[in-house]
Order: C-alpha cells, then structure tokens, then sequence
C-alpha cells in the first residue's frame, strides 16, 4: 500500500507565530524534497515529503487573522477542516516575501542555445561516472532491448500488467513474441480529458519507426466531459460532437496494426496505456530512459529542443499534438539507441535545463530592470536584496509554478502568471490547472470596495468589541457590604483575571469581571451562575449586546473546532506550580500529548490556568471527567473543553495589550459605515469559503494546501496575518 504523506506541527499557545522565512522553508521543502539543500522546516514536520502530490497556496489578498475572527461562523470550511494554524507577521510585499521575487541570479554560463557544446558544457571523463545516466546502462552502446522496461519497472511505474488486480479487464496486445535488437518500434502518444469516470483518452496517435503516422483518431468518451483541457488537449467539444469511434474500436485497431513484436515508445507512456486499457509487454519510456537523480524526470519539450533541436508543444498552437509528441518520444529513442550512453551522457542536459532557465530568468528580470529602479529612485530606497527566490529553485528542476489571481503574481516571466476579473473566474481556471502543475499559488480577493483603511479600522474595532465582550462577565447582585476578595477568588478559580470592577449604577452592586481567555469567562458561567458567592446567590451572564445575540453559537461552533479537537482547559492552579509538577501530576491521564502553561508574553510569569492536548478525543473526555473536582496540591481544580487552545489564544492576548494602550477607545463613527455594508460582506466571505471547499475537494490526495490571511500594514496599525494548513486525506479531510 503506499504511503501517505502527513503533516505535524507543534503549533501551541506561544509557539503558533511564523515568521515568512519559515514558511519559506516550508514551501521549500514540500515541492524540493532534499534538492537545493531543502531541510525539513524547524516548526512543522512533513512524513514523506516524496509522496506528495502538490503543493497549493491559497492566498486571500488584503485579509488578516482578523477577518477570520470576525467572519468565524462564514468560514464554516476552514475552521472544519484545517487543524493546524499559525500567526504571520505582516509584509509590504507579501508575495514577494513569500517566494523570494527580485533576487539576483547571476548564471556562471550564458547559454548559446541548448544545443552548445563548448569546452565548458562537455563534462570530464571523472564526471561522467556520476552521470545517472551512466550509473543505469555504462558506457557502451547496446542493442534497443537493453531499453525496454523490466517488468518490475513497469510495476514500480505504475505500467497496466497481465494479470495484475489493477489491470483487471484491460485488452492484451498479444504481441507476445520475442524481442530482438531488430523489433520494431511504434511512437505512441494520447490525449485526455477528465469526465466524471476520470482520465479517458480523446485522441491517439501512432507513428512507425520512420515517423509515418498510422493512427491519428480523435475518440468519443463513455462518460460525460467534466473538463476538455484544451489548452493541453486541443479538444474541444465542437471536435467530439460528430465523432463515433469509441475505445473499443482503437483497441481493436491497435491489435491489428502492431506486428507481434512491436515496442511501444512514449514519454510516461503508461498514464497512456492506463487511458487507453491496454496491456504491451514491451515498453521503451523516455521519461525514465534520460535518467536523473533523485527520481525526476526531464519534460519532452525540453528533450525535443536539447537532444534533437525541434520545437514541440508550441504555445502559439492550441493543446499538444499527439502525433508531434509520438515522433518526439521515438525519435529520442532511436538517438539514445544509436549514439549510446556516454554521447547522451556528454549533452550534459542537467546543465543545460538549469543554464537554459537562469538564462531565461535574467533575461525576463533584466527587461524589468529600468522600471524597477525607477520604483526604487521614486521611493528613495536602497535596492532591496532577498534571499535565493523559491521559484527559481522550482523551475531549475523543470516544474514550472502555477499564479492565478486578480493581481500580478509574478514579474518574472518563471511562471503561468494569469490575471482574472472575479473569484469565479479564478476557481475556475484553478480547477482546470492545478491538477497539471505540481506547485499553484492562488489568490482570492473580496475585492477593493471591502479593503477601504475605514472599513478595515471599524472591522478591527468590532472584532476587538466582540471579542471583548465575550471575555467580559457581569455577576451579581451582592449585598452592600460584600467580601470583593472573596469573590475575586472564586471567579479567579476559573482563570486568569485581566480587569474586575464594581458596577455601582444598579440598585445593588454587581461585579464586571474581563478575563484573559475565553475558557475562564465560559467556566464561571457555566459553573458559578446561580451558586453562592459571598453570601449572595448571584447570576452570572455575559453583556448583552446586538454583536453578542449569536455568542452561544459560537461558543458551541468553537468547542467544534478541529483545531481545538482533543484539547481540554484546566483552571484552578496555583501559581506556585511548576510546568514539571503538572507534568507528574497529569502523567497518569491516559494519551496525554502536550501540556501548555500560558505565560503573559512580556512577564513571563505563568497564569493560574492550562491547556492538555490528548491524542485522541476520547482521552479528553475522560480526562475532563477525571480532572473536574481534582485537588493538586490543595487547589481544586475545574476543566472544560478548549475554545481558544491555539492560535486564538494568542490573537486574544495581542488584542487585550492593545486595549491596555489604546485606553479602550472605539470608533463608533467607523463601525456604523461598516454596519450598510456588512451583510454584503457576509455574503462574500461565505461564497468565499465555498471556492475554498470546492477546490480543497478537487485537489488529489497527498497534497499539501496551506490557506494565508497575508494580514496588513496601514495607517490604522499592523494586522497579523494568519495561516492555516492540512494535507489532504481520502476523506477530503487532514491528514495530521
């Protein structure tokens, strides 16, 4: 069975902030593996990494954690479906912080065209015995049989095999004769286009060994056409509507044609017999015959122009032409046969696709050059060097990125950089090209009328006032003489107190308490309303306010949330505890991961309170009921399930150190504008959250996708950005 990757990040309390050097790493290592000196990242860890099916980057341009928070229940996906979150530190230039644009690559080699080969390009003799492509066949020429894949190659290749389960009702070629250096060998090509069965072939081509076309025959799909992929394909549906030729009839065609010891050539030619559920014996595939390191395999394009000077796959024509790509493949493999390894081997192709990249990539930036620097005159900065950009590093190794947004995603010509007018538009283009790209950023964005510095000001007040609020607890009434002590000590059993004031406007005196987490504000009203406090049997509530109508909503949506999953609040602790005491005295629950003792961030003096992570759900169930009621160390304890155990955490207490600065001021004016146009807003966010969904379901298994709120720097202050990430599992859900 094969692996899974899967996705671990220690992503607690204090440890939840990542810089964008470490998201950097991350990209890094997920799309590179251990190439270009790619180390698995210091903050997370991926298992796996080689089983990865893609990486996808999903950026919500000019948003911050804050839009998060305060669309909490519209982002009904992303909080049920990404566990692991992080806080980001905001840029000027997010994208560029991101992927590293505007570095300067400076190549040792100015390529003279890929078939150059001057003194520098030929490697040593010493070299040559590196050469994976020596290491595989030695030096000496061979016969063409000396090519042909074994058959556990073609298991480990995924090739359709007699009598495998896979390959179950496949059409044998029954070319079952013995292969000489003399067989003949059969260029082969499909194209396909998805329907609602998957992959089915719509176009075959078959070329002899002196590159006449035998077959070139457009087919008509058994299932209903989900995606045509012109742009790759060529077909259109216009092409398909009069065609009668099913598969069956190319099967039965195909067994006619191939003389029973034919060799099939292709480039990754078992995705075509796969398509076209066939089963040949003999197979020559030049994606594994010019070998690389590490697995990888050169594009046919590139072996097209590097080996043989021809120019295929043209992006002036509309798809690939089968027939072009048949004779491509067999035509490199009739070189590969007659010149034999160490001729290839002296092309040296993994200098050549690296100078023939960078080439390209300086040229692209020195085009640019001029109105860069006229940018940096106009801001009066010195030219801003970044570290080695990350998608230069992709495309050395032959992947070419994937940018699709409203905004210009790159300026350095590495990518399939495309702009689109609407989210729609944009989902739209991602369905069809992420599955055909092995890296995709894609940007999403609520558009310019939601980004105003106004709008943004009243959203960031009312997320503050809401979250405010549901720190906030009222209690009371208290008789005139009442113990204030007394009660600041049982409502400080339920957590860290930030404020407690007495509230004289009433008949009798009521308390206003602020605590510091939202467990603590949850657990006093849970467990102390309607109780006797201070010689009062008092009622316990939180403010009441319009913002505030859904707050058990979202308390219950919260409890819910992945992030929060197997997480449980403990309060109660005397500050006297070490975190090695907790750790001896919460030993004995069973499935105990993590423990997390919050400390206030400038102090460092720990709170009265704890979060415990289980590895299962189960565990911290059993452990609340275990804990409620508890005494370690004379303090009785009280727990409950975690609302706010991770990244939020954090949010809250950048939020109340804010307040303490700001004096708790709010704009009132500000709000009100934001009020005419937050249902819209609303609206937005959701339909937002759906695009999300659907191209999070359309993505294959293993595929990492990380989800970036870039967060914002304006005249208001800066607004932390937010992360959130999962691989993708069979059941659409995250593999942790």
């Amino acid at each position: 069975q094969e692996k899974s990757s899967r996705l671990s990040a220690a992503l607690f309390g204090e440890d939840c902030e990542i810089s964008h050097d470490q998201l950097y790493e991350l990209f890094k290592y997920a799309a590179l593996g251990k190439c270009h000196n790619a180390t698995q990242p210091s903050w997370c860890r991926i298992y796996h990494q080689s089983h990865l099916a893609g990486v996808v980057v999903i950026v919500l341009h000019e948003m911050s954690q804050l839009h998060f928070y305060k669309f909490y229940l519209q982002f009904k996906h992303l909080r049920k479906v990404f566990r692991h979150r992080f806080a980001l530190t905001p840029s000027a230039n997010f994208l560029a912080s991101l992927y590293g644009e505007g570095a300067k690559l400076k190549p040792q080699n100015t390529a003279q065209g890929l078939t150059s080969t001057s003194s520098e390009c030929i490697p040593k003799s010493s070299d040559l015995q590196c050469d994976p492509i020596i290491r595989k066949y030695g030096e000496k020429k061979r016969g063409l049989t000396s090519y042909v894949l074994t058959l556990e190659e073609q298991k480990k290749n995924y090739y359709p095999i007699k009598g495998s389960p896979g390959s179950k009702g496949y059409i044998y070629t029954e070319c079952d004769q013995p292969r000489t250096d003399s067989s003949p060998l059969f260029g082969l090509d499909c194209e396909m286009c998805l329907t609602a069965k998957g992959n089915e072939v719509t176009r075959v081509s078959l070329v002899d060994a002196q590159g006449q076309c035998l077959l070139n025959e457009l087919v008509k799909p058994e299932s209903t056409v989900v995606n045509y992929r012109t742009r790759f394909s060529g077909i259109t549906k216009k092409m398909l509507l009069p065609v009668k030729t099913r598969l069956p009839d190319i099967q039965t065609r195909l067994k006619k044609m191939l003389p029973r010891d034919a060799v099939l050539v292709g480039h990754s030619l078992n995705s075509d017999l796969q398509a076209l559920e066939m089963i040949h014996p003999s197979v020559i595939d030049t994606s594994l015959l010019f070998a690389r390191n590490e697995g990888r395999r050169f594009k046919l394009k590139f072996l097209a122009k590097a080996v043989l000077g021809k120019e295929i796959q043209c992006e002036q024509k509309l798809g690939h032409d089968p027939a072009e790509d048949a004779r491509a493949a067999l035509e490199l493999a009739q070189f590969f046969i007659e010149q034999g390894p160490a001729k290839v081997a002296e092309l040296n192709l993994e200098m050549l696709l690296t100078t023939e990249k960078l080439a390209e990539v300086s040229q692209n930036k020195a085009a640019l050059q001029p109105q860069r620097c006229r940018v940096q005159k106009q801001l009066n900065e010195p030219p801003h060097l970044s570290k080695p950009c990350f998608l230069d590093c992709l495309q050395v190794t032959g992947q070419k990125p994937l940018l699709l947004g409203r905004q210009e995603l790159d300026s350095s010509g590495l990518c399939q950089s495309n702009l689109s007018t609407s989210n729609k538009q944009i989902l739209q283009r991602a369905l069809e090209d992420v599955p055909l790209s092995t890296f995709s950023i894609i940007q999403f964005s609520l558009g310019p009328e939601y980004i105003a510095s106004h709008l943004l000001a009243g959203l960031c007040e009312k997320v503050r006032s809401k979250l405010t609020d549901m720190l906030t607890i009222y209690a009371g009434p208290f008789e005139e003489s009442f113990c204030l002590k007394s009660v600041k000590k049982e409502f400080g059993r339920c957590g860290p107190i930030q404020s407690l004031t007495v509230v004289t406007e009433t008949y009798q005196p009521y308390v206003c308490i602020q605590y510091e987490v939202l467990e603590a504000a949850q657990l006093a009203v849970e467990s102390l309303n309607g109780a006797e406090v201070a010689g009062s049997c008092i009622k316990v509530q939180r403010p009441v306010t319009a913002a505030m109508l859904d707050c058990d909503v979202l308390i219950k949506e919260l409890e819910l949330d992945v992030e929060n999953e197997g997480v449980i609040y403990v309060a109660g602790l005397k500050k006297s505890l070490t975190e090695t005491d907790l750790q001896e005295e919460f030993s004995q629950l069973k499935g105990l991961e993590t423990l997390f003792l919050p400390k206030d961030l400038q102090s460092g003096k720990h709170r009265n309170c704890c979060f415990l992570k289980f590895q299962e759900s189960q565990s911290a169930v059993e452990a609340l009921e275990v804990i409620n009621g508890w005494t370690v160390k004379g303090s009785k304890l009280r727990s409950r399930s975690a609302l706010a155990s991770g990244h939020l955490w954090r949010c809250i207490w950048q939020m109340n150190r804010s307040n303490r600065k700001q004096g708790g001021n709010s704009l009132y004016e500000k709000m009100e504008q934001l009020s005419d146009s937050e249902q819209d807003l609303r609206k937005k966010v959701k339909k937002l959250d759906h695009h999300i969904k659907k191209l999070y379901r359309s993505l294959q298994n293993n595929t990492l996708c990380v989800v970036l709120f870039p967060g914002m720097n304006s005249t208001h202050g800066s607004q932390s950005g937010l992360g959130l990430m999962a691989i993708k599992d069979d059941g659409g859900r995250s593999a942790c």
